[in-house]
């Protein structure tokens, strides 16, 4: 089991640190002591609001802030998002246990541990869940040998977009748009191998998804670092799904905005 560190390890132990001073602070009470340290002071006014932060954080939702491109067009740089932990239920911090809810399905946009680093979040979509065969064929997939239905609405023209093409991707009944680059066409190399996978060329591979595992890829088809560069996500590195994006500071039209 890999150990992550980030802002809710930090809240928690700042959780357990403040609420141990107002621990210590009302036995002192219990003692006869009147005058209140400044390490008291600090540990009772503290202790309530780190408390709820880190149990909004844990248990309900949080937010994290989208810094590459890897999942354009749906999501831009700079998307504030909304994390909703009910969906696959909470998780504890330092070992990411879960608390199970619901389990990710074909299709989710979802935020995850890195599986290398867990202390860093990746954002991505599920494309495969455990059993699944994912076929991936020139930027196009295919899930248990049934091609997902793609629809070409052409070039980008978003500033970001220029040069590539938007295609419309429908996976478990939700149509997306995914953006591929026509002078790649999905031509990154596999880095999964047998057992799992097993590749014809870059940009041409089959993979059968492993129990308690499941196989992410940006929208960004060809300028993303996704399972095809690391691997298959285990399960118990899932983060809790997106279901917003609250603002982005660079674009005012972003706020409040339910990605697809």
């Amino acid at each position: 089991m890999k150990i992550g560190f980030a802002l809710n390890e930090v809240l928690a132990l700042l959780a357990l640190a403040t609420g141990l001073l107002s621990l210590a602070w009302w036995r002192l009470r219990r003692g006869g002591r009147r005058d209140k340290p400044w390490w008291a002071h600090w540990g009772a006014d503290f202790f309530a609001v780190v408390m709820l932060i880190f149990t909004c954080r844990v248990a309900l939702a949080d937010w994290q802030r989208v810094p590459t491109s890897s999942m354009e067009p749906t999501l831009r740089i700079g998307d504030l998002l909304l994390i909703n932990h009910l969906a696959y239920g909470p998780r504890l911090p330092f070992t990411n246990t879960a608390l199970p809810t619901g389990r990710p399905q074909r299709g989710d946009i979802f935020v995850f541990r890195y599986p290398p680093d867990v202390s860093q979040f990746y954002v991505k979509r599920v494309m495969g869940i455990a059993g699944d065969r994912v076929q991936f064929r020139d930027g196009g997939v295919a899930i248990n040998g049934e091609p997902l239905r793609l629809r070409d609405i052409g070039w980008g023209e978003h500033e970001a977009d220029l040069g590539t093409r938007l295609v419309r991707e429908t996976s478990a009944g939700h149509e997306h748009t995914v953006k591929i680059n026509p002078f790649v066409l999905g031509r990154l190399p596999l880095t999964i191998g047998e057992p799992h996978c097993r590749s014809e060329r870059p940009g041409a591979w089959e993979c059968t998804v492993p129990p308690d595992h499941l196989l992410a890829l940006g929208d960004n088809r060809d300028n993303s670092a996704d399972s095809r560069a690391w691997g298959f996500v285990p399960e118990r590195e899932v983060y809790g799904r997106v279901d917003r994006v609250i603002l982005n500071y660079r674009e005012g039209g972003r706020w409040w905005h339910k990605p697809s």
